[in-house]
């Protein structure tokens, strides 16, 4: 083979390999743990499934022990998108300069926490934020999780002028919102602050013994979960991705997959649909 033949023929092969190390390229994300982790396992299987075929890439789903967690994959790179809570899409964002929020859910553009407490509190079903719950042990969900901590928080602190701390006989963070109403129903903790959409899925599913546990209040409405997509991935994954995503993630309709959210859709999001989240989340010193 003449030297310029084999110089052809090298040049073919590295443009081959190249090809193939770009094709071999894997889209990562992951999600918050806000419900046990069996029906996230198989929540998000299907999601990336059905991304990998809108969007031509291998993809893969990553699950996360805590929503810290969830984070700071985000933040190392080690994951591209994930679907947040408002104050972990806050944080993440801010630790990565350039992402972006681009999809939310329907009901996310006015979600809401529910507290609910046991039965044997006495305690029922009241328009009025419910003063009795002073002195009463509580917990919340997740320690960075916005319907089971940031905002419930801020409605205690803001009608107390108090800490939580102050306010309970003791105060626990569950873990996530399953746990945080099994917990409440089994009398572990008197009261307690989910996320409602979890909590009407599990009473749909007959997981929620009325007897023992009813919602006592809920919150106003506010702007919670989101997909997050860093804003390295057109860099990454070629030119226009970060539309290919968005394009992908609100074309989501299959009613199995989005009754699994559960969503009614995906609608358009912005970073700057969370300013009230990031501000809040200040205010009570989450975010500093």
């Amino acid at each position: 083979m003449t030297r310029h033949k084999l110089c052809t023929h090298l040049l073919v092969i590295s443009f081959c390999l190249l090809a193939f190390a770009a094709n071999a390229t894997t889209f990562t994300f992951t999600a918050i743990p806000d419900e046990d982790e069996s029906r996230l396992v198989a929540r998000f299987g299907a999601v990336a499934d059905y991304l990998s075929e809108a969007l031509g890439v291998e993809v893969n789903y990553i699950p996360v022990k805590s929503y810290a967690a969830a984070v700071t994959a985000f933040r190392n790179g080690q994951v591209q998108l994930a679907w947040f809570g408002g104050l972990s899409g806050v944080q993440a964002r801010l630790q990565v300069p350039g992402s972006v929020a681009l999809a939310q859910g329907y009901e996310d553009q006015f979600f809401k926490t529910y507290l609910i407490a046991n039965t044997r509190t006495g305690l029922t079903r009241s328009k009025k934020f419910p003063a009795a719950i002073k002195g009463k042990t509580f917990t919340f969900g997740s320690k960075g999780s916005t319907s089971g901590r940031l905002m419930p928080e801020y409605y205690i602190r803001e009608f107390f002028e108090q800490p939580p701390q102050r306010v309970f006989a003791r105060v626990g963070f569950s873990g996530d919102h399953s746990m945080t109403i099994a917990q409440v129903q089994a009398g572990a903790f008197d009261v307690g602050a989910v996320n409602y959409l979890v909590w009407e899925s599990e009473l749909a599913a007959g997981k929620i013994d009325p007897q023992k546990v009813r919602v006592i209040w809920e919150t106003p409405d506010y702007p919670d979960y989101q997909w997050t997509l860093r804003g390295d991935a057109d860099k990454q994954f070629g030119a226009d991705f970060t539309s290919k995503v968005k394009r992908a993630l609100l074309e989501m309709n299959d009613p199995e997959l989005l009754a699994s959210f559960p969503r009614k859709s995906f609608v358009p999001a912005k970073n700057s649909d969370y300013t009230a989240i990031e501000e809040t989340a200040r205010a009570i010193q989450l975010i500093r």
